[in-house]
């Protein structure tokens, strides 16, 4: 595994820290399993839509949570009584995992759905009304010096 110094990263830029070290965290991070596999994708311009395999799980032995930007998922198998089944070849992968994403900054968790196997986690990227491109209305006056609202208390 290659090792990177984001050192000079750190002393070259002021206020983006979290970027930074989600840089380092990503590079320090092995994946141990592949399991369970799983798309990302974009469906709009501020809409994603993560997909796991998790054929075999029923939603009560599925768990989604975020905190902290962080979106993790899981998957507990409850214990089946497979006593009385016999398998001449067992392939389907039913055992408990973890699955971590990193979410930037506005992105939401919107939904999660299970059909056919599938877990759908919708995100949306809400960005609060002080961060939307507005547009500001240029006057033919000269500046006034006040600020919007101290003309009332004047």
């Amino acid at each position: 595994m290659r090792s990177y110094d984001f050192a000079p990263l750190y002393r070259s830029v002021v206020g983006f820290d979290r970027l930074a070290s989600l840089l380092e965290q990503a590079a320090k991070t092995e994946s141990p399993t592949n399991w369970p596999p799983y798309n990302i994708e974009t469906i709009g311009e501020n809409a994603y839509r993560i997909e796991l395999a998790v054929a075999g799980f029923k939603p009560e032995e599925l768990n989604v949570e975020v905190k902290e930007h962080l979106l993790t998922v899981q998957g507990r198998k409850s214990a089946n009584d497979d006593a009385e089944r016999r398998y001449l070849h067992r392939g389907l992968a039913e055992r408990d995992f973890e699955r971590r994403f990193q979410l930037a900054d506005y992105v939401v968790v919107t939904d999660a759905q299970l059909k056919d196997g599938l877990l759908s986690i919708s995100l949306k990227r809400e960005l609060p009304e002080a961060l939307k491109p507005r547009r500001v209305e240029i006057s033919t006056q000269g500046p006034t010096g006040l600020i919007e609202g101290e003309a009332a208390a004047a």
